[in-house]
C-alpha cells in the first residue's frame, strides 16, 4: 500500500533532526540528526549544513520547519548574515531588554505586545546590534527567525520571506492581541523598520521546494512539540532539554506584567502561555561531568542518595536565568556539612534542583490561572529514572512521560501534513505513553521546595 510521506525538521540550539511520518497514520517511518556547534551565537549556514548533511528531501509531499524561537537573524539587501545570529540563550542583549522594560513599562509590553522584554527575545537583540555596532544595524535589510531563515532557504529565497504567528509573537515585535506587527516598537528598539518576513495561518503554504514538495508555513519550537503531543486541556508540558520550557495550549490570553510567562500563540490559532528556563537538562550533564562519571552513572548515583539528598540544596543558574529574570547569576549550593557531602547526594541534589527550578515556572504558569491536572514530560532530560521517579512528588500531581520522540519534528511533520491535506483542522494523530507516576504524597518533597525557595530568596533576593 503506497504511503503519503511528509517530513517534519526541527532545527534546535543543538542539531537539527528530519522526521519522515505517514500523512495519514502519524507513524514515524524514520528520523535522522545532525550535530550544530555550541555556543550562543552562530553563522546561520551551519544549519543549512547541517540539513544537508541528512540528505535530500525529494521524496516527500511536504515539509514544515520548526526551530528554535526568539534567534536574530539580521541580512543584508544580498541575502547575507551582516552578524551571526544571536541565539535566544545569548544574554548579551540584557541591558538593552531593561531599557526597553523601563521606557514603555511591563504592563504596556504584557498587554499591547503579549510579552516583556527580557535577553531571550529579538527585539532586545535587534536594539543591542543598533547599540553597539550601528555600522552593521545600517546594512540590515531584513530580520528573520531560525524557522524562517530554514524555510526561506527551502523555498528558494524568494523576495518575500514567510513566517507564522506562534514564532512572531516571540519577538517582541508582533502584538499577539492585535494580530499584527508593531512597526512602532522596533523603529523605539532598532531606529526603524527592516523588512518583515509575512505571517501565515496555520495551515497556509509558505512555497515549495525545487522537487515540487509543499512548504508549509512552520513554527516555532514549543508551538511545534505542542502540536506534536496532541495535548487536551488540563494537560501542561515540562520540557527538559537544553532549555526547560513549561507551556500550555489556551484559548484565554494570558497578561502577565512580571515577564515571567509569555504570552505566546500556539500554531493552531489558539494561544501557548510559556515560561522558559536557561538551564535543564545540561544541569545534569554539567553535574555528571563535575562527578567524573556518564550520564548512566549519574543517574544511577542519583537514585541512590537520598530523597531529599540529606539537606543538600543546589540553585542550577549556571548560565543565568530567565526563569526568574537573573541574567548574570551563577549557581549556588547550599547545605553542605561532610557526613552528606557524598556523590549520591550531590547527583541527587542536582536532579531535585532541575525540578525546583521547573517547578517554580509551573507554579507561575498556574497563577494566570492555567489548569494543571497532569504533567507530560518530555525532551531529552525526561529519560532520567532518577529524574522521572522524582517529578510527581516535586510537581504534586500526575506525570506522564511520553514514548520517547522527536515531538517538535512531529509537530512540524503534523502541521506539513495539515497543509497537504486542505482541511480546516490538523489530522489526528494518537500518541503512546512510556510511564505514569503519580504523587506519593511524601514529606521530603515539601521540605526540598521550601529550601529550594529560601536559598533562592537568600541568595538572589527573588
Amino acid at each position: 500500500m503506497s504511503r503519503t510521506v511528509v517530513a517534519g525538521i526541527d532545527s534546535s540550539t543543538q542539531s537539527t533532526k528530519v522526521v519522515r511520518v505517514d500523512a495519514e497514520t502519524g507513524e514515524i517511518l524514520s528520523k535522522t540528526s545532525a550535530p550544530h556547534p555550541d555556543g550562543t551565537s552562530i553563522r546561520p549556514e551551519r544549519w543549512w549544513e547541517a540539513l544537508e548533511s541528512q540528505g535530500t528531501l525529494d521524496d516527500v509531499a511536504a515539509l514544515s520547519v520548526s526551530a528554535q524561537q526568539h534567534g536574530m537573524v539580521a541580512l543584508d539587501a544580498s541575502g547575507a548574515p551582516v552578524h551571526d545570529a544571536l541565539l535566544w540563550n545569548d544574554t548579551r542583549s540584557a541591558p538593552q531588554a531593561k531599557a526597553l522594560r523601563e521606557r514603555l513599562g511591563s504592563e504596556y509590553w504584557a498587554k499591547e505586545i503579549g510579552i516583556v522584554p527580557v535577553p531571550s527575545f529579538t527585539v532586545t537583540k535587534l536594539a543591542w546590534l543598533a547599540e553597539n555596532h550601528p555600522e552593521l544595524a545600517d546594512r540590515v535589510h531584513q530580520v528573520l527567525l531560525p524557522h524562517d531563515w530554514l524555510t526561506w532557504q527551502l523555498a528558494g529565497r524568494p523576495a518575500i520571506a514567510t513566517t507564522d504567528r506562534s514564532d512572531a509573537s516571540g519577538t517582541g515585535y508582533y502584538s499577539v492581541p492585535e494580530g499584527r506587527y508593531r512597526e512602532d516598537i522596533l523603529e523605539l528598539a532598532f531606529g526603524r523598520t527592516p523588512q518583515l518576513p509575512k505571517v501565515l495561518g496555520p495551515s497556509e503554504v509558505a512555497g515549495t521546494t525545487p522537487s515540487g514538495a509543499l512548504i508549509a508555513a512552520g513554527c516555532g519550537d514549543n508551538a511545534g512539540a505542542a502540536l506534536g503531543l496532541g495535548l487536551v486541556p488540563g494537560e501542561v508540558v515540562v520540557s527538559i532539554g537544553t532549555s526547560g520550557t513549561v507551556f500550555a495550549p489556551s484559548a484565554a490570553r494570558i497578561q502577565d506584567p512580571s515577564g515571567a510567562v509569555a504570552g505566546f500563540a500556539d500554531a493552531t490559532g489558539n494561544n501557548l502561555p510559556l515560561l522558559a528556563t536557561i538551564n535543564a537538562a545540561r544541569t545534569l550533564s554539567a553535574s555528571a561531568t563535575m562527578l567524573n562519571v556518564d550520564l548512566n552513572e549519574f543517574d544511577r548515583l542519583a537514585s541512590a542518595g537520598a530523597p531529599d539528598a540529606d539537606g543538600l540544596t543546589l540553585i542550577p543558574y549556571f548560565d543565568g536565568e530567565r526563569t526568574p529574570d537573573l541574567p548574570h547569576a551563577t549557581g549556588t549550593m547550599t547545605g553542605l556539612t561532610r557526613a552528606n557531602f557524598t556523590p549520591e547526594n550531590m547527583a541527587r541534589a542536582s536532579v531535585l534542583g532541575l525540578l525546583c527550578t521547573l517547578s517554580d515556572a509551573l507554579d507561575r504558569l498556574r497563577a494566570q490561572g492555567v489548569s494543571a491536572q497532569r504533567i507530560v514530560l518530555i525532551g531529552g532530560g525526561s529519560l532520567s529514572r532518577s529524574v522521572r521517579r522524582a517529578a510527581a512528588d516535586i510537581f504534586g500531581v500526575e506525570v506522564v512521560v511520553p514514548v520517547s520522540a522527536e515531538y517538535v519534528a512531529l509537530g512540524a511533520a503534523r502541521q506539513a501534513a495539515w497543509a497537504l491535506s486542505g482541511e480546516s483542522e490538523p489530522p489526528t494523530w494518537s500518541r503512546t505513553t512510556d510511564e505514569i507516576f503519580e504523587p506519593q504524597g511524601s514529606t521530603w518533597a515539601a521540605e526540598v521546595r521550601g529550601r529550594f525557595t529560601a536559598a533562592r530568596i537568600a541568595t538572589y533576593g527573588i
